[in-house]
């Protein structure tokens, strides 16, 4: 092959491996959301099929049983995305090292990114190569095995609390529902416990989901249960113990809130989810005061103390509530969640695609 035809095609093989891996290491090595466009295309294109999956379902169950399999597969194509890059930009360099034709390059590519042995390359460049490429092929998959343990720990980590979920808030989970609960246990007022363990779980997610956005797509075991949903619930839960229930000023509720503000908030920016960071408190939610009052009706005829001025309380929740509320129902449409009081029910876009991540404020 010609010198001059012989270095560019060489070059574009190196893009090509160097893109595999540049996206692995955005995917699973790198501590924070910084996925590449290799990732961000497959999560997009899996997403589209199963977009189409999922409108020929006629019922949640049968959507959710769809959108179970999503995350998983992700995981499998994924390597294989990766290999099928390194195949190909192996076998440009090893056509550009002059073999003889395009069939004996991709063969012996093929036999050194699997580690097969059937084609062994004449000359000590060739040979170097097969051994880069084997390599390779070797360390993406141990990456793969390796970290397959650490997202279903924390899978199984982010569970434990989405499932106590059952016993505080019922399923689906409601906020009003937590508060009567808690006021049937004479807990109303003591609820700092259960703030501050939400709090260490929001800070989890913000990082672990981040980092590794697989996690996102992850599905409950049971169908009725998401972890943005029970999201939703404990921070309407604390707004409305803030702003509404006549109690001591509780400041774990705020920091929960605060907690989970920017845990949503991290991952609704990773997917380009359109939110304001910093809105004011008299902007609009997707709370109606009706709503609000009705909730407010449930927690009084429960015997939970509410406050005397409920105008005031409403401006109060609104102004709580203002900082998560795109962020929640943005991630409730995105996942797919089930069916849930103030986040999943006010989304409208169940069957969206994974959006294009914008580049993050400097």
């Amino acid at each position: 092959m010609p010198l001059g035809a012989a270095i560019p095609l060489f070059i574009g093989g190196m893009v090509l491996v160097l893109t595999a891996l540049d996206s692995a290491v955005r995917t699973f090595v790198l501590p924070r959301g910084a996925s590449g466009p290799v990732s961000r295309l497959v999560f997009g294109v899996v997403r589209a099929v199963f977009n189409g999956l999922t409108r020929l379902a006629r019922t949640y169950e049968g959507r959710d049983r769809v959108m179970a399999l999503y995350a998983p597969l992700v995981l499998l194509a994924l390597p294989v995305v990766w290999l099928g890059l390194i195949l190909g930009g192996y076998t440009a360099m090893y056509r550009a090292l002059d073999f003889d034709t395009w069939e004996n390059a991709f063969r012996t590519s093929g036999s050194s990114l699997f580690t097969l042995g059937f084609l062994e390359p004449g000359d000590l460049p060739g040979v170097v190569l097969s051994f880069t490429e084997a390599a390779l092929g070797l360390g993406i998959l141990a990456l793969l095995i390796a970290y397959l343990p650490i997202i279903y720990a924390n899978f199984s980590r982010r569970e434990v609390l989405v499932a106590q979920m059952n016993v505080r808030a019922g399923l689906p989970p409601s906020a009003v529902e937590l508060l009567q609960r808690a006021n049937q246990i004479h807990r109303i007022d003591d609820l700092d416990v259960f703030w501050e363990a939400w709090q260490t779980w929001f800070n989890e997610v913000e990082e672990t989901h981040t980092s590794l956005s697989v996690l996102v797509f992850l599905r409950s075991p049971e169908s009725g249960r998401s972890w943005v949903t029970a999201a939703g619930t404990v921070l309407d839960a604390a707004a409305l113990h803030l702003s509404a229930v006549e109690v001591g000023l509780s400041s774990d509720a705020g920091l929960c809130i605060r907690s989970g503000t920017l845990a949503l908030g991290a991952v609704a920016d990773l997917f380009n989810i359109d939110r304001d960071a910093d809105p004011a408190p008299t902007d609009p939610i997707s709370i109606s005061r009706d709503e609000f009052d009705d909730a407010c009706r449930e927690l009084a005829a429960a015997g939970v103390p509410l406050v005397a001025d409920q105008d005031q309380a409403w401006r109060d929740f609104s102004g709580w509530r203002v900082n998560y509320d795109r962020s929640l129902v943005g991630l409730a449409g995105l996942v797919m969640a089930p069916y849930a009081p103030w986040s999943s029910d006010r989304s409208f876009t169940r069957a969206a695609s994974v959006p294009r991540r914008r580049a993050r404020r400097p």
